[in-house]
Order: C-alpha cells, then sequence, then structure tokens
C-alpha cells in the first residue's frame, strides 16, 4: 500500500514537473520573435560600441532607416497575414504591387495635365487600388468557386499580373512628372517620415479589423477548421475572396508608397520583398497550416528583416549574407512552430 502511494505520488510530481517545463517552452515559443529581435539589437549594439564606440539602436538615423526598410515588406505582409492565418497563401503580391506603382505614376502624370497636383494625386490612387481588386478578385474566385490550390492559383497571377506590369511599363521605369507625389513620399511630419505614419494608421485598421471584428474571428475560423467553419454557418466563399482582394489592397498601398518614395513607378518594385513579406508572417508566429497568427507579430517578424538587412550593412558585411540570415531565422521560426503544435497534441 505505501508502496503504491509512493509510487502514484512520484509520477504525479513528474507529470506536473514536465507540465510546468512544457508551459514555460511553450511560452518562450509564443514569444519566439520578440527574442529574435532583442538578441539581433543587442548584438548590433555591442558589436557599434566595441568596433565604433557608437550606439546602434539609440541612433535616430538608425531607427528611421529602419523604420523605412521595413515600410515595404510589411505592407504585403498585413494582407498575407490574414491570408496566411486563413490556411492560404498569395504569391501574386509582388506583381500586385509593382501593377499599382506603374498605374499610380501614369494616372499621376496624366491628371497632372489638367493642372490641380491635389486632385491627380487622389485619382491616381484611386485607379492603383481599382486596378489591384483585379487581381485580388481572380484569385479569391479561383480558390474558392474553381477550389484550385493558393499556391497554383497565385504564382499563376503572378504571371499574368508580371506582364501586365512590364506591358504598361514598356520595360522600364515611368518618371513622374510633378513635385507633390515625391513631396509627400520623402516629406517628414513632427520629426517622423510620412510613409511611416501613414503605415501606422494602415496597422491599426489592420490590427482592429483581424482582432476586433468578426470577419476577424471567421479568419481564424476558416484557418482552423473549414468544414467547422462551414458548421458554424460561415461564409468560407465570400470570405476567401475577401482575403485575397484585401491582400492585393495592401500591395497596392506598397505601390503607391514605392511611387511616391522614388518619383517613379516599377513594374518589378515587389518581386524583391515577395518573400521577405511571406517570411515576416511566418517569423512572427504565423503558421503556414493556418489558425494562428496576429498583426503584431507580423510587425515584429518585418522588423526582425529589416534590423537584420540594415544592420549588416551598418558592420560591413556583404549583403548577400542578408539572404543567409533571413534563411536560418525562417527554418528556425518554422521549426519551433512545429515543435510547439508537437507539444500541443
Amino acid at each position: 500500500m505505501f508502496l503504491e502511494k509512493y509510487f502514484s505520488k512520484s509520477v504525479l510530481l513528474a507529470s506536473g514537473g514536465e507540465q510546468t517545463s512544457s508551459r514555460w517552452l511553450s511560452l518562450l515559443a509564443s514569444f519566439r520573435a520578440w527574442l529574435f529581435l532583442l538578441v539581433l539589437l543587442a548584438i548590433f549594439e555591442i558589436w557599434a560600441r566595441v568596433a565604433y564606440n557608437a550606439t546602434f539602436l539609440f541612433n535616430p538615423m538608425n531607427v528611421k532607416a529602419i523604420a523605412l526598410f521595413t515600410i515595404t515588406p510589411l505592407l504585403l505582409a498585413l494582407g498575407q497575414t490574414f491570408v496566411i492565418i486563413s490556411g492560404g497563401i498569395d504569391l501574386s503580391v509582388g506583381f500586385t504591387m509593382g501593377l499599382s506603382a506603374v498605374v499610380t505614376a501614369h494616372v499621376y502624370n496624366w491628371a497632372a495635365q489638367f493642372g490641380n497636383p491635389a486632385i491627380s494625386l487622389v485619382v491616381a490612387v484611386v485607379a492603383a487600388f481599382a486596378i489591384a481588386v483585379i487581381p485580388g478578385l481572380i484569385n479569391g474566385h479561383l480558390i474558392a468557386d474553381l477550389r484550385i490550390p493558393p499556391f497554383i492559383g497565385t504564382l499563376g497571377m503572378y504571371g499574368v499580373a508580371r506582364g501586365v506590369s512590364f506591358l504598361l511599363a514598356k520595360g522600364t521605369t515611368v518618371p513622374v512628372e510633378g513635385r507633390l507625389l515625391g513631396e509627400i513620399g520623402n516629406g517628414e511630419t513632427f520629426g517622423f517620415p510620412n510613409l511611416v505614419l501613414l503605415t501606422i494608421v494602415i496597422i491599426l485598421g489592420m490590427h482592429y479589423v483581424l482582432s476586433h471584428s468578426p470577419y476577424g474571428q471567421h479568419i481564424y475560423a476558416i484557418g482552423g477548421s473549414v468544414n467547422a467553419a462551414l458548421r458554424a454557418g460561415i461564409d468560407v466563399r465570400k470570405n476567401t475572396i475577401a482575403l485575397y482582394v484585401l491582400s492585393a489592397l495592401g500591395a497596392a498601398c506598397a505601390g503607391i508608397f514605392y511611387t511616391a518614395k522614388f518619383s517613379a513607378g516599377a513594374a518589378q518594385a515587389g518581386e524583391p520583398v515577395l518573400l521577405d513579406s511571406i517570411a515576416a508572417v511566418v517569423i512572427g508566429g504565423a503558421s503556414l497550416f493556418g489558425g494562428s497568427g496576429t498583426i503584431v507579430g507580423t510587425i515584429i517578424g518585418a522588423l526582425i528583416i529589416a534590423v537584420i538587412q540594415y544592420g549588416l550593412v551598418f558592420i560591413n558585411v556583404e549583403p548577400f549574407w542578408q539572404f543567409v540570415a533571413v534563411g536560418v531565422v525562417i527554418i528556425i521560426s518554422v521549426l519551433v512552430d512545429q515543435m510547439q503544435k508537437g507539444g500541443r497534441k
């Protein structure tokens, strides 16, 4: 009797210890993006103080540069967050961004002939959003109605948007005539870059939609289980189409900002940051299997990529190492996500 009580107590204690350890590991996994960011900042700060007797993190120019580095992949990643949470992926956003950038430049130049720069800007922005909705709607219908896998459907749209973008741009960049767009793109308000302030407004809107609206809850439900979402009365088709339109609108914002910053539209504007946008969502804690992810996590993921890119330049490391560093972080993030899921099971 004594031995039975002793062994049962020992088993309970061991089980409790394992559960406590598992909880701590799960907590660490949940905050992995924050830990990555803090470690990176600490490394570059120590390097700056030892090698240059300067500061990396507390230099306003570095902070501003990192914020500007973050904008483009983050704008693509915000819409991508919704898509990945639903269990999909959008590979077309890079050239949807380029298409919007080229249209912004062309329409702005056309409207500027009528003499009012402010009206020209409004018309160009509306045109950029309108053109971006087209690939978003097509992606949504391909996936929701024709049951084409998201990877294949959006990859096809990647090629279509790429071709149309280069055709409209005639294989080159489209310079913007007039100063208003460039002044907005490179100007500051109260010492903060205008594009950063506008991005913050977009972030707040996206965060509200995902975290505090019924639509956001539907996205999580679809990503968790499509069948369960259908049984709960959620219109999966309608929400899926809206997802890809939202992703395309995020790409349109990035295209407009690109044209404003460089005073020119380029078809290939979003191609270099397409994978960065997906990486930001994954590094930020979203699962590629759907059902989890946050806007805050995506912001941290985009900051991690920007810190790696700018930090390696800051310490005079060859820029090609950026790809290696970002790739390693992605692999670690996915491994942690898989271990976390395995621990739950």
